[in-house]
């Protein structure tokens, strides 16, 4: 491997869903890229059927990784073929999704990637396994111990990046768990993270939590009792925050670098409108340089040979150009 390339670790998803083929098919496209180089984690019998229709050989040797024609591979081993099910969700492949994580942090500490990139997860199989999961952000801090409410997910597509307060919950759940304090975390993370995508004093918009942001208590006093207090106390540290302000209107308005949104829908709706499936999904806050894809495991057209892996090159080109 040439001393420029960085190491980009995609980890596969869910082995039951387009994952595999799709941390392949990148791999495969980014083979040639002169500053990148991925590295995939899984299992080789997930891959290798991608790679060969593809004409290229894994290698699984670190101090071989790099060589021309090749797809580099960390094979972990947590999932045996004979447990696959294209296009079935199982506890199994739950269980295998969090083992190549698990390796892919372990990597990443050891000095062997700069980032990693996930491939899709299904959370109804991840829960099979009896692990209580709600995406990865939920997961990386567990991994690192950073603790609750410390991580946060980052939508990147369509020219905006959204950052989420709360994620994968029940919508009463996430609005009784706002705080000025919940926000505030968010928000510093949101502003961290621009930082390292070379973004310097970032201008961060604040969504709010109810229509027009409560219309001066019109339609409810949370904004006046839970946002605005967040504001005061980011500004007060520094930090270019704006807001509340409604999402519908604020989204149109120039020069925001990122916005702050309360709960997962009103963050979500806008980047896929714009960005489709191509989204990319950092999770921020934990100090590792992580996003995963912005679509799901696509169940439908596992094993078909019909996934696209554009979201994935540009989540590791992401990764990549992080400062």
């Amino acid at each position: 491997m040439t001393a420029q390339k960085e190491r980009v670790l995609i980890t596969v998803g869910d082995a039951n869903g387009i994952g595999p083929e799709v941390a392949a098919k990148a791999a495969i496209a980014l083979a040639d890229d002169p500053t990148l180089r991925p590295v995939i984690v899984g299992d080789r019998h997930l891959v290798e059927p991608v790679v060969a229709a593809a004409g290229f050989t894994l290698e699984s040797s670190m101090d071989k990784w790099g060589a021309p024609g090749h797809v580099d591979l960390h094979e972990v081993g947590a999932l045996d073929a004979a447990d696959v099910t294209p296009g079935t969700p199982t506890a199994a492949s739950g269980r295998a999704t969090v083992a190549y994580v698990e390796r892919a942090v372990t990597l990443v500490k050891d000095g062997t990637g700069r980032g990693i990139v996930a491939c899709p997860h299904s959370e109804t199989a991840v829960n099979a396994s009896g692990r209580t999961f709600s995406g990865y952000p939920n997961l990386l801090s567990e991994l690192l111990g950073t603790g609750e409410d410390s991580v946060f997910l980052m939508l990147i597509g369509g020219g905006l990046r959204v950052v989420h307060v709360t994620l994968h919950e029940g919508i009463h759940t996430a609005l009784d768990r706002l705080t000025p304090e919940l926000i505030e975390r968010a928000t510093l993370a949101a502003h961290q993270a621009l930082s390292g995508l070379g973004i310097d004093a970032p201008r961060i918009g604040l969504f709010g939590i109810n229509p027009h942001a409560g219309e001066g208590g019109l339609f409810g006093d949370e904004d006046d009792r839970i946002v605005t207090p967040a504001i005061e106390r980011l500004r007060a540290q520094g930090i270019d925050a704006h807001g509340p302000e409604g999402a519908d209107v604020m989204l149109v308005r120039e020069g925001y670098d990122a916005f702050v949104a309360m709960y997962h829908d009103q963050g979500h709706i806008p980047v896929k409108l714009l960005a489709g499936r191509s989204s990319a999904a950092m999770s921020i806050g934990s100090g590792l340089v992580f996003s995963s894809v912005g679509h799901g495991a696509a169940f439908d057209i596992a094993g078909k040979g019909q996934a696209s892996s554009d979201a994935a090159v540009a989540a590791i080109r992401l990764v990549g150009g992080i400062q």
